[in-house]
């Protein structure tokens, strides 16, 4: 059994920085394809690109990489970041649904796959105004 979340154990299991940044990418794209995801993705500016990049720089540092999330956009602040969005039950499961078939995609092994879905979960749920 592999241990994750000890230094940069979950990235390295996903394939390092560019495999984050590949995440990010599909994430993005199921989210602009899945009927379920329609609601969030119109919380979202038109042009994903900078979302994308926030995602990853923020999984990069949260699974244990380099933390460049404070100096490139400043504090990470999750709630607050999106405190102005109505983001309930719905939202939330619908944006672990687009990080469930990025992880799909990619080929993730099954184990990583379970683990980043029950921790990513958590800031999920931090998210919710309602």
């Amino acid at each position: 059994m592999t241990i994750y979340g000890v230094g940069d154990s979950t990235l390295q299991a996903l394939g390092g920085e560019a495999a984050v940044r590949e995440l990010a990418e599909r994430f993005y794209a199921a989210m602009q394809r899945l009927p379920e995801a329609q609601g969030i993705l119109a919380l979202h500016p038109a042009d994903l690109a900078l979302s994308q990049d926030k995602l990853a720089t923020f999984l990069i540092g949260w699974m244990g990489g380099p933390s460049r999330y404070r100096e490139r956009f400043g504090p990470i602040a999750i709630p607050a970041a999106h405190r102005h969005l109505s983001i309930g039950p719905e939202e939330r499961d619908a944006w672990l649904l687009c990080m469930r078939t990025a992880l799909d995609e990619m080929g993730v092994d099954t184990e990583l796959k379970a683990y980043l879905l029950a921790q990513l979960r958590h800031p999920a749920e931090m998210c919710r105004s309602h």
